[in-house]
């Protein structure tokens, strides 16, 4: 086998290649079938097995409670900017919108189609450079819901704690963090998740909602646009990406053999700390965006201190088999996205790459 790339890709992004391996032997004929899994119905009793088997392990994994639905969707997370106020923004209300970097600016932005959103905290005059302080976000009792993004790709920011909300749902972008670490679901309204960072191929977004929000939903929305839809009929109104939903319930079946998602977190942090300590450690030849407090466990970003030298980095890591280092275009410089199934040896390979080049250039 060719050797695998050290895949640091923002999304999608890499996959488990136990994951892979086993997708490979499966893929012609799936429990002896005769088919693929992306040749039968999405009604088969096979599929329809695959399909629970994935809800049911992330509602293990995750300790989702029992008063939430699990939904498989389409259309990723920039749909789901458009579907919550669709939704959930009623005419006499405000929706409260935490700002955090680009992915938070897009909601807000759809948002406005369909009511009146406020930016209740922001932190855009640091150039995204942290999480807003708990204390500083006000929002209304009787606002509709309060919106904000778990974790930062562009920018490489994430929240480790998350504002108490009270009777106001929390909403909460976590596309690009989910299942990295535990999370009470019960804070929140509302999560959802594109599944090409930490839980599979693209082509399927997650959506964990509490179910009295259903019965809340705004009248006269689009049939496929509801998500009462898609909840009454299983994820299962209209043709499911089916393939994307069996690796889904795949990498969550290699979670559970990596110990849970506790062990993952782990993992995580101990990946995280091998690059952070070589940007701490090099005297200014290698810049954090993020503050230390704020710092993402899923996107490390930084930059060289001579732009050239970034650029050479750069060249000189994609010849030694780095994929996706490339900064965000919006903001240019290095980032290093670490999920769950990016292994602690690419991690350590580059922090070996990246002191070697500090000494041969400084």
């Amino acid at each position: 086998m060719t050797q695998r790339a050290y895949n640091f890709n923002a999304g999608p992004s890499a996959l488990p290649v136990e994951v892979l391996e086993n997708a490979q032997q499966q893929l012609i004929n799936f429990r002896d079938s005769g088919m693929s899994i992306m040749e039968m119905s999405h009604r088969s009793a096979i599929f329809d097995e695959v399909h629970n088997e994935a809800i049911a392990r992330l509602k293990k994994l995750y300790a989702i409670p029992e008063n939430y639905e699990v939904l498989f969707l389409q259309g990723g997370a920039s749909l789901q900017f458009t579907m919550i106020p669709m939704n959930f923004l009623q005419a006499d209300k405000q929706a409260s919108y935490i700002m955090t970097g680009a992915w938070s600016e897009k909601a807000f932005k759809e948002a406005k189609f369909f009511g009146t959103p406020v930016q209740v905290a922001s932190t855009k005059e640091n150039k995204y450079r942290n999480i807003p302080a708990l204390e500083d976000i006000q929002f209304g009792a009787d606002d509709a819901y309060v919106h904000l993004t778990s974790n930062n790709t562009i920018y490489g920011t994430q929240w480790k704690e998350f504002p108490e909300t009270g009777n106001v749902p929390l909403i909460a972008d976590m596309s690009s963090d989910i299942l990295s670490k535990p999370v009470d679901i019960s804070k929140f309204g509302i999560i959802y998740a594109g599944a090409q960072k930490n839980l599979g191929p693209s082509g399927v977004t997650v959506v964990i909602i509490r179910k009295d929000l259903l019965e809340k939903e705004n009248a006269n929305v689009p049939t496929m646009l509801k998500y009462t839809t898609h909840a009454d009929s299983n994820s299962l109104y209209n043709t499911p990406p089916t393939f994307g939903i069996y690796m889904l319930g795949e990498v969550l079946k290699w979670v559970e053999e990596k110990g849970g998602v506790e062990a993952i977190a782990k993992h995580n942090e101990a990946k995280a700390k091998v690059i952070y300590d070589a940007i701490d450690n090099s005297n200014g030849f290698y810049t954090g965006h993020a503050t230390p407090e704020s710092r993402s466990l899923m996107n490390i970003t930084f930059r060289v201190a001579d732009e050239e030298l970034e650029k050479q980095l750069l060249a000189e890591a994609k010849a030694a088999g780095f994929v996706g280092l490339n900064g965000h275009r919006s903001v240019g410089g290095c980032r290093a996205s670490t999920y769950n199934a990016v292994p602690l040896e690419a991690c350590e390979a580059l922090r070996d790459f990246m002191v070697e080049f500090q000494n041969k250039n400084q």
